[in-house]
């Protein structure tokens, strides 16, 4: 009788190249948790080993922005304010008018432009417009090519129309004495009202331009990171005698002495009271 010899089916071996991916992908994974860890240490390591800097400045520092600094005593402003009145006993504004319209018109123009390029526009537009009704009867095109030499000229002009349109409609033409009348007309805001009135109706108040900013800020006299704030700080600290001319010999002094850049510290009548760490004297 003949043998069956039954056929059994090779067992099935694990390939070896199973195993050895999973070991790689279970390695990787290891190593793809332990690296955030390793990299923190990496970092905690590298910042004990350097040396800890000094704070930065911050860029307000040196440009005019807001600092701590020791509060000048009254005393000290009073000196400031003093040695400005002897240098210079009546301080002028630099933009020409001839009444408190053209002033407020020059004013309004001269947001983001200098007074030099204001006044080269507005002498042979004041000569032949020198009130509201004279400034309609000319018109908004017939303005706005007057003051095209200054920047944002044709808002400008649309302004100078309408702000003269509401004088007449509803201040019987004549420029409002207070700060909320003035600041509701077009184009003027609190610092065309602050100098309108101080230049105008000799008001004590405080006009915040860009060099009053900076002097204020800079020389620690009234720091502040708003016009506003500077403004209000100023009015706390500079005795009521100056206030009448304190915007002038502020403005005057941002622009001629304590420049934006490379400020002359060695001209300066108030160098020993200054709180800037960077004067040069």
């Amino acid at each position: 009788m003949a043998k069956i010899i039954r056929k059994t089916a090779p067992k099935k071996t694990a390939s070896k190249s199973q195993p050895a991916m999973a070991q790689r992908a279970g390695k990787s994974r290891v190593q793809s948790r332990a690296k955030p860890a390793q990299e923190k240490s990496a970092k905690k390591a590298a910042a004990k080993s350097v040396p800890k800097r000094a704070a930065a400045k911050s860029p307000g520092a040196s440009k005019g922005g807001a600092q701590a600094v020791k509060p000048w005593t009254a005393a000290e402003v009073y000196e400031a304010f003093s040695r400005f009145r002897k240098a210079n006993p009546e301080p002028k504004g630099e933009l020409e008018h001839l009444n408190p319209y053209t002033l407020l018109v020059a004013v309004v123009l001269s947001a983001q432009a200098t007074d030099a390029g204001v006044n080269k526009a507005t002498r042979a537009l004041f000569a032949v417009a020198d009130t509201p009704q004279k400034m309609l009867a000319l018109g908004e095109d017939t303005v706005r090519d007057y003051i095209k030499t200054i920047g944002l000229y044709r808002n400008k002009a649309k302004n100078v129309i309408a702000l003269s349109q509401k004088l007449i409609a509803e201040f019987g033409g004549e420029v409002p004495r207070t700060r909320a009348e003035i600041e509701s007309l077009p184009g003027a805001g609190r610092k065309t009202a602050n100098v309108v009135l101080n230049m105008a109706f000799s008001e004590h108040t405080m006009a915040v331009d860009t060099h009053v900013f900076r002097v204020s800020n800079r020389t620690g006299l009234a720091p502040g990171k708003t016009p506003l704030e500077v403004e209000l700080g100023l009015e706390r600290v500079i005795p009521s005698e100056f206030m009448l001319h304190a915007h002038h010999w502020l403005i005057l002094h941002g622009r001629y002495t304590c420049l934006a850049r490379s400020p002359r510290c060695e001209l300066c009548l108030i160098n020993d009271l200054c709180r800037w760490p960077e004067k040069t004297v």
